[in-house]
């Protein structure tokens, strides 16, 4: 989710798919759902005016994911949504996942699947941006030139990562 300001000074917001989403996410190793947690915080503290730091809450998430989740189920309520997640059982799960990365190979790879966990809010915060009323709604079905530096530069660490892994020792 991308503000962007357009030159009737409304402000529109980018909603991002769930695809692109999960293509981001495992192709950055991850980082790109922190990126996407500093986001939503980020449009909570711009909606609500709140007196946070959306760049702690999203490097901290261990400790504000759960409050996250509330928050976008209350706010895409509020808006008509009718689908709801356990925001108790999806934190436990992303946090279990994540933490599953320190497993031996290849067992950590389903560290990868924590995504899934994330999807929920995703969608549901999509829903309430895009009933709001009150935003632009910009839906790019194409990567930009930064998520597509991304997918290059994680392309080739996934490469170099599944050398690692699979290459004989010797």
């Amino acid at each position: 989710m991308e503000r962007i300001i357009t030159s009737d000074e409304s402000t529109a917001i980018e909603i991002l798919s769930t695809w692109k989403f999960i293509t981001l996410s495992v192709l950055s190793l991850g980082l790109y759902e922190i990126w996407w947690i500093y986001k939503a915080w980020r449009f909570f503290k711009e909606r609500d005016k709140l007196d946070i730091i959306p760049a702690a809450r999203a490097i901290f998430a261990i400790f504000f994911l759960y409050s996250l989740f509330e928050n976008i189920q209350e706010f895409s309520k509020s808006k008509g949504y009718l689908n709801t997640f356990s925001s108790v059982g999806y934190f436990i799960g992303f946090i279990g996942l994540n933490l599953a990365g320190r497993l031996e190979d290849p067992l950590w790879l389903v560290s990868f699947l924590s995504v899934l966990f994330l999807i929920p809010a995703l969608e549901s915060l999509n829903f309430g941006i895009k009933n709001s009323g009150e935003y632009k709604i910009i839906e790019n079905e194409n990567f930009n030139n930064r998520q597509i530096g991304l997918i290059v530069a994680g392309g080739l660490l996934w490469i170099l990562i599944l050398i690692g892994m699979f290459a004989p020792i010797e």
